[in-house]
């Protein structure tokens, strides 16, 4: 999902604590699952599991409205916030998934917003991610993502190893 141009990073202070209460709102909905998530300055990576493509258009929609809504209020604005149609993509093997997750996961690093950084993105749901190769998982925060509920994204990716926190070649 990418911003319209011109909009502050969705990655620094205010912002950032918007997006993260529109995450956790959206635990609420039954039907629609956010699993993974990572947010980089003008756009957002979602994982994402729903019973059917009509809860998944609706959960997505539900969590578009909700930022747009909210961002607009803190930036002082009004009118469309994403620049277009999300692009959306069904996972169905195992190294699909794991791509899809080390994707996600490792998308800042892949742009250099981390620097050097040697732990997950701290705007990534990745502290909470319990595949990394050397990482132990932050259980003291709370989760703004659900647990996973598919084979494919608990356990059938694992097939394929965990994931090392650097940009993975390997994929």
């Amino acid at each position: 999902m990418k911003l319209r141009q011109g909009l502050p990073s969705l990655r620094r202070g205010e912002a950032f604590a918007v997006v993260l209460g529109v995450f956790a709102a959206v635990r609420e909905l039954e039907d629609f699952r956010l699993v993974q998530y990572s947010v980089q300055s003008n756009h957002l990576h979602l994982i994402c599991e729903a019973r059917d493509r009509r809860e998944l258009v609706r959960g997505v929609q539900s969590l578009a409205i909700r930022l747009a809504k909210r961002l607009n209020r803190l930036w002082r604005c009004a009118g469309k916030l994403f620049a277009d149609r999300y692009h959306d993509r069904i996972l169905r093997t195992p190294r699909e998934v794991r791509n899809a997750l080390a994707y996600v996961l490792q998308n800042a690093r892949k742009h250099g917003a981390l620097g050097h950084s040697t732990g997950p993105d701290p705007c990534s749901s990745g502290r909470w991610f319990d595949g990394w190769e050397n990482w132990i998982v932050d259980e003291c925060a709370t989760i703004p993502v659900k647990r996973a509920k598919s084979w494919l994204l608990r356990i059938g990716w694992l097939r394929h190893g965990k994931l090392p926190l650097a940009v993975d070649h390997t994929c």
